[in-house]
């Protein structure tokens, strides 16, 4: 048996971003695990809690029964005390104790994935007991699994993988965001177009048009006349969708053409991620 034809590109952006963040860690000294990232609050060894506490729930191990210290400022809400588990009850391992683990967890996914014959419809667990198909969880987990890489290469110096397979996975994902930003967040004009011009190792040029209803969609096609268009290169892109940015931290590499008012409030409602 072997996974399913829809599922193998997310299987393997996954393997290509965990074999990186491997080869990342592997060589650290103790005091490097302590690195700050650009996820908030996380250093270098809790974003790689983080991702072993991900590839375990992929493999069904039971969540750790832990207590969280009421002192995590970064932590505010249900589903950060869910993701923050994993990596608080990790926070005093050692460097050969976290690189184990996680050469261990990665067996263990690539083994299950050689053997999972399960269609993509297949329901499975998500965070905080939602449900969704094992095909969203698998891109979600791609998705998510590279955006961590990428904090590690930026807490490290180590700078990379901008257009690997699981960039390829998040553009798609984060491209499916912007309706719902351009024309629910923002309250974009009826009847308006929005140009993204995305520029670097990922290029794409994006419209979200917005209908008579006020309901966004993603086009290919450029729009004339558009009420607004931002350029931006895609490394920055990913880190303001992403949250490890502020805006005005990246002004200087956003280009905003159009209603300012309308760019501003997109700009304003552009982090999609957790």
């Amino acid at each position: 048996m072997s996974l399913h034809p829809t599922l193998q590109p997310y299987a393997d952006a996954w393997t290509h971003s965990i074999e990186a963040i491997s080869e990342l860690v592997t060589p650290l000294v103790e005091g490097e695990w302590n690195r700050r990232t650009p996820c908030p609050g996380w250093s270098v060894r809790d974003v790689v809690s983080h991702v072993i506490g991900l590839d375990c729930e992929m493999l069904g191990d039971p969540r750790p029964i832990h207590t969280l210290p009421r002192d995590l400022f970064h932590v505010t809400n249900d589903h950060q005390r869910y993701m923050e588990m994993q990596v608080d009850v990790r926070r005093h391992h050692t460097a050969p104790e976290m690189t184990s683990e996680l050469e261990y967890v990665v067996i263990r996914r690539n083994r299950q994935l050689r053997n999972d014959s399960r269609d993509p419809g297949t329901k499975v667990r998500g965070p905080l007991g939602t449900e969704l198909t094992l095909a969203d969880s698998m891109r979600r987990h791609a998705f998510n699994v590279w955006v961590h890489e990428q904090d590690l290469r930026t807490a490290l110096g180590r700078p990379g993988n901008l257009d690997s397979p699981g960039g390829h996975i998040a553009r798609d994902v984060l491209l499916e965001a912007l309706p719902d930003i351009v024309a629910v967040k923002a309250d974009a004009p009826r009847s308006s177009a929005i140009v993204f011009d995305i520029h670097g190792p990922i290029e794409f040029l994006r419209t979200i048009r917005v209908d008579i209803q006020g309901r966004g969609t993603l086009e290919t096609a450029p729009a004339l006349g558009p009420a607004a268009t931002l350029t931006l290169d895609w490394e920055t892109y990913v880190r303001l969708a992403c949250g490890r940015v502020t805006l005005e931290s990246a002004a200087d590499r956003v280009k905003a053409e159009g209603d300012p008012e309308l760019t501003s409030a997109i700009l304003g409602n552009f982090t999609v991620t957790p």
